[in-house]
């Protein structure tokens, strides 16, 4: 297996392993979105190839928090898919692995997700709120789905990087 950017040529591949990995047109559809907005980041997006096959999926793209002093630019890991006939292969984990050292390239100080504590927790994330950040989590998320990561440039002093999360255009078709 091996991760490399996504590339144009990949996005119907991408398409189609999003919609397997969530059962769902929902979040491929919102990959698309993210790509034609500004937040969008492709170099913080990657895809793992096996053989010649598109098996995983994972982008950083752009969002804010909302400090007293203002909007703070900071990156959000959405969505992480792994094609489900090849799962329980540490490709999730190798693909968020990849998106962590291209935020610590860029010098971002955290990343923040929403998604299983359990899962993200064992890959160096933790509860948000802990850090004094808020998430726009859906009514059936538990509060605890609001994840951060810090990152070498992250300093816990800098109060712009506490409060509350406000996602891109895209991420309001999830509402």
């Amino acid at each position: 297996m091996t991760i490399r950017p996504e590339r144009p040529a990949d996005f119907a591949a991408i398409h189609d392993v999003v919609r397997a990995a969530f059962e769902s047109d929902l979040q491929p559809d919102l990959v698309r979105a993210i790509r034609n907005d500004a937040c969008y980041r492709p170099a913080m997006s990657f895809v793992a190839i096996e053989g010649s096959q598109v098996v995983g999926h994972v982008m950083l793209d752009g969002c804010w928090v909302r400090s007293t002093t203002g909007l703070r630019p900071i990156v959000m890991l959405s969505p992480l898919a792994v094609a489900p006939d090849h799962r329980g292969h540490g490709i999730g984990t190798a693909l968020i692995d990849t998106a962590v050292a291209a935020a610590e390239a860029a010098h971002e100080p955290l990343i923040v997700l929403e998604g299983s504590p359990a899962y993200y927790g064992s890959r160096g994330f933790g509860f948000a709120g802990d850090h004094g950040l808020t998430l726009p989590l859906p009514d059936w998320a538990p509060v605890r789905a609001a994840q951060v990561r810090l990152l070498t440039t992250y300093d816990a002093r800098d109060q712009t990087l506490r409060g509350a999360v406000v996602y891109p255009e895209p991420f309001s078709a999830l509402e």
